[in-house]
């Protein structure tokens, strides 16, 4: 079964860099709303990210952000059936404090706790903090963050772990109550270590690529390495819905939010993905963070299917420039007749 999730504006201005956008505060109110919404209109997931520094720019983008689980822990306490899926940085947290914390949320959600896990590769959001390791290469934090997950999920299971590693070291570690439900773990790691860790590790992985060919290409990878672990894995991609009544409509909206690109923070965003010069030149002109799909919701739920079989991924996480209308206009319109393609 194929499943449709949100992913909820944590931070401000959401996942399109523009001045010219509905304006989302990151604030706790319109997050609250959306997963309500969400769960109401037949969602499967909602899910946060952890966001410690904006990328600037005339709007600030990302400037202002709530903490992913405390925000979590609020919305589990307000729904009662979709999936919460909160983010936490390996490099940041503890494992045990990792693992304590998604057990609580696991608790308040009545099991429906989920993990995003970060290794944490945003020089600025931790070197802010004191907490980027100048000795850790690109791997060297996954092999890290490999380690912080199989700790995390012997405390999940076990009643003490003692161990010794290279970047941690427990004795006789108690962590209760133990989830209700293992949950569910997803990583968007799409370098060669980072993709291997995915698909080892985590339950799901969000992958993407420049095109539909790529994307399925990583889809068929990941399925395929799991395979050869005896295990099975969910991938899913991450799509941008702008509709309105006509695909004209919706064309000359997409266009007003190109045409309000934020340069300024488009340019800090690829900052802190490490690009430069060129490289960061012939993508600083797009204001979507992600695939998009812009029509009337008849011409997004056709594109939505093609996109889903072309790439042979088992699930989306939605994307809006307002939240309220497109939640109500892609549960109305546009899930039903995903769920009817791929029943």
């Amino acid at each position: 079964m194929k499943e449709f999730g949100v992913f909820l504006p944590v931070a401000n201005g959401g996942w399109i860099v523009s001045r010219t956008t509905p304006v989302l505060d990151g604030g706790w109110a319109q997050n609250r709303d959306a997963a309500l919404l969400a769960e109401s209109e037949g969602f499967d997931f909602v899910m946060a990210m952890g966001k410690w520094r904006g990328f600037g720019g005339d709007t600030g983008h990302w400037g202002t952000s709530l903490e992913a689980v405390t925000m979590m822990a609020g919305i589990a306490a307000v729904t009662s059936r979709v999936k919460i899926w909160a983010t936490l940085h390996a490099t940041l947290h503890n494992p045990a404090v990792a693992a304590k914390m998604i057990a609580t949320l696991d608790h308040i959600s009545g099991g429906r706790a989920g993990l995003n896990i970060v290794a944490g590769a945003y020089r600025g959001e931790l070197e802010q903090m004191d907490a980027w390791d100048e000795n850790l290469s690109h791997d060297a934090r996954y092999d890290l963050t490999e380690e912080w997950t199989g700790l995390v999920k012997r405390l999940w299971t076990a009643p003490s772990v003692s161990f010794e590693g290279k970047h941690f070291t427990f004795q006789d570690c108690v962590s209760e109550p133990k989830p209700l439900h293992p949950p569910f773990l997803i990583c968007a790691g799409m370098s060669k270590r980072g993709f291997d860790f995915s698909v080892r590790e985590c339950d799901g992985c969000f992958i993407g690529g420049s095109d539909r060919g790529e994307t399925r290409a990583a889809s068929l990878r990941a399925k395929a390495l799991a395979a050869s672990l005896g295990k099975t894995i969910k991938t899913y991609c991450m799509m941008t819905v702008i509709t309105a009544e006509t695909d004209v409509e919706a064309e000359a909206r997409a266009q007003e939010y190109r045409d309000g690109l934020d340069e300024g923070a488009v340019r800090g965003m690829l900052e802190s993905y490490g690009l430069s010069g060129n490289a960061m030149t012939a993508r600083a002109r797009d204001a979507f963070m992600t695939q998009t799909v812009v029509g009337s919701p008849a011409t997004c739920a056709s594109q939505i299917e093609q996109f889903m079989r072309d790439c042979e991924i088992d699930g989306l996480m939605f994307i809006f420039d307002d939240y309220q209308e497109g939640l109500c206009v892609t549960g109305r319109d546009i899930l039903p007749a995903l769920r009817k393609a791929f029943a």
